[in-house]
């Protein structure tokens, strides 16, 4: 598996890419790192403390720093944040640098895995249903054009998610390896996603 490109995860809060980021650099015997920790790590401050200082703008040229400091590294796992991919910059960074998987959840599932969670300014409001459904009108679009393949989280445990994602992406680097899973159906079109 060492013959794996880096492994960049995008999608929605709440789609579990720190949890699974961190399964498969473990399976892949390779560094992980998380965009926002990494962030929070440089700064010695926490993201909604940054984001209260700086605004939404100051975090996202961080943001910008970091994700092409990271995407220059390999072999890597790297989980970004859900809004990396606003950016052309980032676009184009984790498109050129690796293979991109988009990790799909539902709103449902967003809500119930970041209901506790303060660490996410945007949602530090009356109405985080409605935030979560308009952020993912304007990012699913731009998640689909960035990534090489989708996978369904919700319902589903970490380590199926990270065999799938392992078997996908063997599939793209060599489509004439045989295939044990109905989910391996080979490179993917952007539009295509895996139930």
């Amino acid at each position: 598996m060492q013959d794996l490109p880096n492994l960049f995860l995008i999608g929605p809060m709440g789609a579990g890419k720190s949890t699974i980021g961190r399964l498969l650099a473990a399976e892949l015997a390779r560094p992980f790192y998380d965009s926002d920790h990494a962030i929070q790590d440089r700064c010695g401050a926490d993201i909604p403390w940054i984001f209260d200082v700086e605004g939404e703008q100051g975090f996202r040229l961080r943001e910008i720093h970091m994700i092409d400091e990271l995407t220059r590294l390999s072999p890597v796992v790297v989980a970004t944040g859900g809004g990396a991919v606003l950016r052309e910059e980032n676009r184009r960074a984790l498109r050129e640098r690796g293979t991109v998987v988009y990790l799909l959840t539902t709103v449902d599932q967003q809500l119930k895995r970041t209901a506790k969670d303060r660490n996410r300014p945007l949602l530090q409001c009356a109405n985080r249903e409605q935030v979560l459904n308009d952020m993912f009108a304007q990012r699913d679009p731009l998640y689909r054009a960035t990534s090489d393949i989708a996978v369904r989280t919700d319902r589903r445990s970490p380590r199926a998610v990270v065999n799938e994602i392992l078997r996908r992406v063997h599939r793209l680097v060599d489509p004439l390896e045989p295939s044990s899973s109905p989910h391996s159906a080979g490179p993917l079109n952007h539009n295509k996603v895996s139930q």
